[in-house]
């Protein structure tokens, strides 16, 4: 309370009591206990940090700090994602305060009373505080609300006063961390020189002549590796492949489907419904009783009706249409009012044809060619099938449907045309736009009616039969997989089943494949009594029954061959390729060495190469080729590159280097430290957690 009684004793405001709801809530926490440990239930560490161990106890208790807060400010509890995420803040809190408290006491960085009221209601307020206390009419920061508020703490809610407490408990380290972060970063300085170089190569430009051989122009099947020349080259580039603590897993995924027998039993419900909701006195009402989405009285616009109610208009009110079945869900649409809106809205297609240039001619070629497109829909030609033949944008395969539209939505001139029709048909003449010419056809002719349309929206789920036929189908799945052999022919031996893999899962994640919220599996793969080669007991995730077999698993340091063989080889394979090409590239001049090499190998040009961008246009990202052609003279020819690509023989036409920077120096080097500063973030937090040895073993619990 040091900070709440300093503020009261500098304030002399006389203001009465004013809440400011849950956006003071800024601490992470739990959702579920973590009180369920399946694997061991003596030990109660979560991990370690600096050496010492966090508890499940600690660790619980940040959770449900983030639990309460997440509840408050949203009025509900968090979804089993949210409760992910807010599990990784409470870790990475406890982290922060266990990590970074050494570098502080190292630095002697402190946070005093008067930094923090400074904070809360002085000239630099904390952003949260600011965004809670600003004042919806003035759009203002309201000092006396926060002291008002202040005020009146002794008299709030016990949850609420908790909250405040919490927030003002982590301001300190907050402010501390801010300091850190500057300190480090302002220690970084660009040099005069380093902003001139970076000028430089951002608007050098250079001509280039250069040899081209991609690498496909080998087969792979001709070029073999091996294990020893894959390990060589991880060796060789270790820094790019660090890996964490992760699992190898195959599985396979018994989808819980609604039957047939689920939907007709859906479908007689709502045909019920429709009868009632003809008579319903009350529709918001029915609609809130009886509706899985929440009732919504808006007036709309035929442009945002939905499609099934759409093909119906016009539409009368009190008429109840559907049900209608799309997307898993029926529908029953009742017409409830209706009104002439602000704004217009209409349904055309088009056709556009776009100009091959921006010259004069291109633009004239482009005319002619839709006014005789224009002049054969006249003569009787379908307007669609041209629009599939002709058009040049997305809607040419829907015939040129743009679908419904509201004023507002559409270029200028091309609202005019449509707009201004007073009824459905080919407009006469071409519409010119930015895009080009276009051969509209109004589909439905202008009008401001709109509608109010209650829904009642019943979504088609499994019964509890579907739901235990599926789970015996994933049981019967388990006895027949004893091992990961049997698993898998028990898999193959099941039309219906496809065999998923997931490498490299990570401790802390969710998804396996493409399953989400599969933590429950994560935990299996990653409990020390599972080993390679074992099936696990069926999970159910979400609307499906998952069964898995651990197949790899890996430390955490430099990736062996075997997790990353896929992608190594391919590296290795251009390595080979490229020796194999330079050998062949035999003459004195780029053409010669292309004829020695035969018909893939490519004699190109390329202009305006800029230094800075490392990309040759037309054949993509080369920067070891564009940053030796910027090193040649005029007429040199470098020797064979290794490339992105391919093997590459440039030559040097002409370069245009800047002899002076071409923009103030200054901005040049405000530039690169904002880009300095962006990337140092992560790398600084990266750099802590790395010295403090953290070690995270929420797995167990979560």
């Amino acid at each position: 309370m040091a900070l709440i009684n300093t503020i009261r004793e500098k304030s002399g405001w006389a203001v009465g009591t004013v809440a400011i709801g849950m956006l003071l809530f800024i601490v992470g926490g739990d959702l579920i206990g973590g009180q369920n440990n399946l694997f061991n239930r003596q030990d109660t560490s979560v991990g370690e940090i600096a050496g010492d161990e966090v508890s499940l106890d600690e660790f619980n208790a940040a959770l449900e700090q983030s639990k309460e807060a997440f509840a408050a400010q949203n009025g509900r509890q968090p979804t089993e994602q949210e409760q992910q995420q807010l599990r990784d803040q409470a870790w990475n809190q406890i982290v922060f305060q266990r990590a970074f408290q050494p570098q502080f006491e190292a630095l002697g960085l402190k946070v005093t009373d008067e930094e923090l009221t400074d904070m809360v209601q002085g000239k630099n307020i904390h952003p949260t505080i600011q965004q809670a206390f600003t004042n919806p009419q003035t759009g203002q920061f309201d000092r006396a609300r926060v002291i008002e508020y202040l005020r009146a703490l002794d008299k709030l809610p016990p949850q609420q006063l908790q909250a405040w407490l919490s927030f003002e408990q982590n301001l300190p380290q907050e402010r501390m961390g801010n300091k850190y972060y500057a300190l480090l970063k302002n220690s970084d300085y660009v040099t005069s020189a380093e902003a001139q170089r970076f000028d430089v190569s951002q608007n050098s430009r250079a001509n280039l002549r250069y040899l081209f051989v991609p690498y496909f122009s080998i087969s792979d099947s001709a070029v073999k590796v091996n294990d020893s020349q894959l390990q060589d080259y991880i060796t060789r580039n270790k820094a790019r492949y660090k890996v964490q603590d992760g699992r190898d897993l195959e599985f396979a995924v018994v989808n819980v489907v609604p039957s047939k027998e689920d939907s007709a039993a859906v479908r007689q419900t709502v045909d019920q419904l429709a009868q009632q909701f003809r008579t319903a006195p009350n529709d918001s009402l029915f609609v809130r009783l009886n509706s899985d989405q929440p009732y919504n009285g808006q007036f709309v616009s035929p442009a945002d009706l939905p499609e099934k109610l759409r093909q119906q208009l016009p539409l009368q009110q009190g008429q109840v249409y559907g049900p209608f079945a799309e997307n898993g869900t029926y529908s029953l649409y009742k017409i409830t009012g209706t009104k002439a809106g602000a704004t217009q809205a209409a349904r055309a297609s088009h056709i556009l044809i776009k100009p091959e240039g921006t010259t004069p001619e291109a633009d004239a070629a482009a005319k002619a060619k839709a006014q005789g497109i224009l002049n054969q829909i006249k003569g009787g030609a379908d307007f669609a099938a041209m629009a599939r033949q002709h058009g040049t944008d997305g809607t040419a395969p829907l015939g040129g449907d743009l679908g419904w539209f509201t004023s507002g939505r559409m270029v200028p001139e091309f609202e005019k045309a449509v707009f201004g029709a007073s009824s459905a048909g080919l407009l006469p003449s071409l519409v010119k736009t930015s895009f080009g010419y276009h051969i509209i056809k109004v589909t439905a002719p202008k009008t401001s009616q709109t509608y109010r349309v209650a829904a009642v929206q019943k979504g088609i789920t499994p019964s509890d039969a579907t739901n235990e036929t599926a789970y015996q189908r994933a049981q019967e799945l388990k006895a027949k997989a004893t091992d990961l052999e049997s698993f898998r022919k028990a898999v193959a031996a099941d039309k219906a089943l496809q065999k998923q893999e997931a490498r490299g899962v990570g401790k802390s994640d969710a998804v396996v494949g493409n399953v989400p919220n599969a933590r429950e599996v994560v935990r299996w793969a990653f409990n020390k009594e599972t080993e390679v080669g074992q099936v696990s007991e069926v999970f159910q995730v979400n609307d499906q029954y998952v069964i898995a077999a651990l197949t790899g698993t890996r430390t955490e340091g430099t990736a062996d061959v075997a997790a990353v063989k896929p992608e190594v080889s391919a590296f290795v394979r251009n390595e080979e390729k490229a020796k194999q090409i330079m050998a062949k590239l035999k003459g004195s001049t780029l053409e010669q060495m292309a004829t020695a090499y035969g018909a893939n190998a490519q004699v190109r040009t390329a202009n305006d190469v800029t230094l800075g961008q490392g990309v040759i246009p037309g054949l993509g990202n080369e920067p070891v080729a564009v940053g030796t052609a910027f090193g040649l003279k005029p007429g040199q020819r470098s020797a064979p590159i290794k490339g992105e690509q391919g093997v590459l023989v440039v030559e040097l036409v002409n370069k245009n280097e800047p002899a002076a920077p071409s923009t103030d120096l200054k901005t040049v080097r405000n530039q690169l430290q904002q880009m300095r500063g962006a990337r140092s973030t992560g790398a600084i937090y990266e750099t802590v957690r790395q010295k403090a040895e953290v070690k995270d073993e929420r797995v167990k619990f979560f």
